[in-house]
């Protein structure tokens, strides 16, 4: 009887293993969002957006955010603040207005960094990309967080 239920017990720890081992590579194989390819959502100004999400933060959650990782895809327009590279050599692009404290980080991807080559800091420029945070201010730690697109490039 020992022998029975043990063998139950492992057959459903297998079972669960390769299950989760089978997710897990469905996940990780799984194509990428090709975010430039896409028809943009919505077009607006980079202070557009900051105002909404400083306005009601839920709100505008549930408009331009989703849990499933298929969040909006925005193009934003607004004044270059500073233009980084971040640790994989990508170019952060920060949209802000003169006198705010918070902006657009729009970071690029390898395959689209040349395009923020000719970009200076003062120039108005727009940025196709996905949203992946909303900008906000922690109490807290007394500090202002921008908004983040990611998967960015140049657009007309």
């Amino acid at each position: 009887m020992n022998k029975k239920i043990v063998r139950v017990i492992l057959t459903l720890i297998v079972i669960g293993v390769l299950g989760g081992g089978g997710y897990a590579a469905y996940i990780y194989f799984m194509p990428h969002r090709d975010v430039q390819a896409q028809k943009a959502d919505d077009t607006l100004k980079a202070a557009e957006l900051l105002a909404e999400f400083t306005a009601n933060k839920e709100t505008a959650n549930k408009k331009y955010l989703d849990d499933e990782g298929e969040s909006k895809i925005l193009i934003i327009e607004g004044r270059v603040e500073s233009i980084t590279t971040d640790q994989n050599q990508q170019k952060v692009i920060l949209l802000q207005e003169e006198g705010e404290k918070m902006g657009v980080s729009c970071t690029f991807m390898q395959a689209t960094n040349k395009s923020a080559d000719g970009v200076k800091v003062g120039d108005r420029v727009k940025v196709k990309g996905a949203i992946t945070q909303g900008n906000g201010y922690d109490d807290l730690l007394d500090l202002y967080d921008n908004a983040l697109l990611i998967n960015c490039d140049i657009v007309e």
